[in-house]
């Protein structure tokens, strides 16, 4: 089994995946959140063919869980505290706002001329994924060491 050496001592990948996916949600629910003020969850439903709000908030609720598990798997190491783990995180947040929003979400929904062109919508969506990124990675490492204890 994969383990991280942590402040807070020897942390597992199963371990590491639950502070991800906790990280990844919170930081989900506060992005969902400007996501719902700017009038963009329908565009997130659309990716499965709906334009229900509650459809967009689930998508991308299931994106942010799988999301921070992938962070946890790839950077969790490194992320050992708050500070790194805030770093990490925003950097995390900004590639996938390059990969995310200009490219695959464009060119999933059949958009290509939207493929990485910056407007409004992209810089809000940017702050939004940076945001994601600082709790995700915040939460991450306050959340290590309560499961290394429990």
């Amino acid at each position: 089994m994969t383990t991280a050496h942590t402040a807070a001592g020897t942390v597992s990948l199963p371990a590491r995946l639950v502070a991800g996916i906790s990280g990844g949600l919170a930081g989900g629910i506060v992005f969902g959140i400007l996501m719902q003020t700017w009038g963009m969850m329908p565009m997130v439903a659309m990716l499965v063919d709906s334009e229900s709000i509650t459809v967009g908030w689930l998508v991308h609720l299931a994106n942010s869980a799988l999301f921070g598990a992938i962070f946890a798997a790839l950077f969790g190491r490194w992320a050992a505290t708050p500070a790194t783990s805030a770093g990490l995180g925003l950097l995390y947040g900004a590639l996938w706002w390059v990969l995310g929003a200009l490219l695959i979400m464009p060119a999933w929904l059949g958009m290509n001329e939207m493929i990485f062109q910056v407007n409004a919508d992209a810089w809000r969506s940017l702050l939004g994924h940076l945001i994601y990124g600082l709790l995700l990675g915040v939460v991450y490492a306050l959340t290590l060491p309560r499961l290394r204890r429990g």
